[in-house]
């Protein structure tokens, strides 16, 4: 029993670090004929570089299936995993491992995305409420600032702010999802020390100019 207790927890990390490894900014691009996304612009394999090409609608499919790919693993711990024994510490550690997957995708040598979209998924995942006001903050950056990179960094920090003030509003505080939450924030903003630059410098590009 002890055994099983461990494995299916294992397996769920396991399995949501594969699909988190599945790149589709670069898997969309090739599907729809575009340039490989790691090859032009910031050579980020995102939605927001996949933009960059001109077309819109794979960047849109991108955006959507990377965050879907973070979302699916912690609903179906949510939905389904109390009877095989996965609880709050599992779908943080799934939430975790899908994020992971898309920064360093064992599928494509380990070199990811940002992971903006895959986060904003596992949030989701956490709770609707909680991914909508995150959202929010993005939005209202990006618009103010026409910088995807600031509006990415301000969400950053705002995920887990939101999750431990929003304890008992909308959804139930959890420790484990917190510092999963935390870990996720910190590494946004380590993958944009590249943006954080060019934002201090004035170089940075603007959502929908071209590289």
């Amino acid at each position: 029993m002890n055994s099983i207790a461990f494995l299916n927890p294992l397996l769920a990390t396991v399995a949501a670090y594969l699909v988190g490894s599945l790149s589709f900014a670069v898997i969309v691009s090739r599907v729809m004929g575009l340039n490989d996304p790691r090859t032009y612009g910031s050579k980020n394999p995102g939605a927001t570089n996949v933009l960059r090409s001109g077309s819109k609608a794979a960047a849109i499919v991108t955006l959507l299936l990377d965050a879907v790919k973070g979302w699916v693993p912690v609903v179906l711990v949510k939905w389904f995993g109390k009877p095989y024994g996965l609880e709050e510490g599992t779908l943080a550690l799934v939430g975790l491992a899908a994020f992971l997957g898309h920064l360093y995708p064992v599928f494509f040598r380990f070199v990811g995305g940002k992971g903006v979209a895959t986060a904003l998924g596992v949030i989701v995942g956490v709770s609707g409420w909680l991914g909508l006001a995150v959202f929010a903050a993005w939005l209202v950056v990006a618009y103010l600032f026409r910088f995807s990179s600031l509006a990415s960094l301000s969400a950053a920090v705002a995920a887990p702010v939101f999750y431990v003030l929003g304890d008992g509003v909308g959804w139930y505080k959890d420790n484990s999802v917190a510092l999963a939450l935390v870990v996720m924030s910190a590494l946004l903003i380590w993958r944009h020390s590249e943006n954080i630059g060019r934002l201090l410098k004035g170089t940075e590009s603007k959502l929908g100019k071209k590289k």
